[in-house]
């Protein structure tokens, strides 16, 4: 089964225009369907040459204009998937876009951590940039009417949003497993030198028993046995594989507030639970409050990226212990969001109406779960 990634539709808005088009995203999230999806569009007229296998590889590093120039052919459209693995691919991309100003080339990368770092310079003013995260609930509304989302909804939650995951079901927590396991550390042990391993797996799933609560460095040097640059630098590491992302305190310097400490969440819930190996219904967990905001806040942040609205988002807390789960900013307003799973009257602390008047509040619970995350 083919689900359209909402994605595609601001790709192909920016064919074509003089610059490539860079894919970021982790394994397994679909990359090669997509680019494969695009590239159907042009048939007899796109090459798809798949940087995983080494004569490939060796096509594309290191080679001059020309010698890409026999290598394309008369091909319009150049799909490099998985382009990380050329060394120096940013000069390589450069070329095509320099000198063949007809031929639109699209590079996939499971990592930004060493595709971004390889590209951002010969590729200055010279790319646009796409973010693939795993399903989205919008997408899948292309095969379950909101019924059926709501019906299906915990399952979600627990087992997450991985193509693999959603469309085979009878396999999920193998695959998810499997996910966990390999995928995901691939290219972090292949390009950064991780000395430890098992380091950063513990430190994976103390982060996973911590969502939803604020996240010290220093603890977490404490709990692994290790100094607390190398867990900000693995921390790095693994946001930069879109396996977790950072939801920083916003502030506006003012004493009273939380500055220092950030929440960790991650990306896929379905990865988080198999990192801990807890894959039970609602009702037999004690996490599920944290899992529901995970859950929520990464679904809107899929939203806002699949849309390229360009909002930022936070979280607030003050010393008096008093927090909104999710901030976004923009136009000048800041937007509160409160999750609970069930409906409650929930209120904005008093402090925060004082400090930030020009606020819109929105409690997100599993009743307007869906009306929520479509917000422009």
């Amino acid at each position: 089964m083919l689900i359209r990634r909402i994605i595609q539709e601001e790709i192909e808005k920016r064919l074509f225009k003089g610059k490539a088009v860079i894919i970021y995203g982790a394994r397994q999230v679909g990359k090669t369907t997509l680019v494969k999806q695009i590239a159907n569009k042009y048939k007899d007229e796109s090459i798809y040459l798949n940087c995983d296998e080494p004569d490939i590889r060796d096509k594309l590093f290191n080679k001059t204009s020309t010698e890409l120039k026999h290598l394309i052919g008369n091909k319009k459209l150049v799909i490099i998937d998985e382009a990380q693995r050329v060394k120096d691919v940013g000069l390589t991309l450069k070329l095509i876009v320099d000198n063949f100003r007809e031929i639109q080339v699209i590079a996939t990368g499971s990592s930004s951590f060493d595709l971004s770092n390889d590209i951002s310079e010969p590729l200055t003013g010279r790319k646009y940039e796409f973010f693939l995260p795993p399903f989205s609930i919008e997408e899948l509304r292309e095969i379950y009417s909101d019924i059926e989302l709501n019906r299906i909804l915990e399952n979600l939650i627990i087992y997450g949003m991985y193509p693999e995951t959603v469309l085979n079901c009878e396999d999920r927590e193998i695959n998810l497993k499997s996910l966990a396991d390999s995928y995901l550390f691939k290219d972090i042990l292949m390009y950064q030198n991780i000395k430890n391993p098992d380091i950063l797996r513990r430190l994976l799933q103390a982060l996973a028993l911590q969502i939803g609560n604020e996240v010290s460095y220093t603890e977490l040097s404490k709990l692994l046995g290790i100094d607390k640059k190398t867990v900000e630098s693995y921390i790095n590491i693994l946001e930069q594989a879109f396996i977790i992302f950072r939801l920083n305190p916003f502030s506006s310097n003012l004493r009273k507030e939380l500055k220092k400490l950030r929440k960790i969440y991650f990306y896929d819930t379905g990865i988080r639970n198999a990192l801990i190996n807890n894959f039970n219904p609602s009702y037999l967990r004690q996490d599920w409050g944290a899992l529901w905001e995970n859950f929520v806040i990464i679904e809107r942040i899929k939203y806002l990226r699949n849309h390229l609205v360009n909002k930022s988002y936070f979280f607030w807390r003050n010393i008096y212990k008093q927090e909104v789960d999710y901030l976004e900013f923009g136009n000048d307003k800041i937007y509160a969001f409160e999750i609970k799973w069930k409906k409650d009257r929930s209120k904005l602390p008093n402090m925060f109406n004082e400090l930030y008047p020009n606020n819109e509040f929105i409690v997100v619970n599993k009743e307007n779960f869906l009306d929520v995350i479509y917000r422009a």
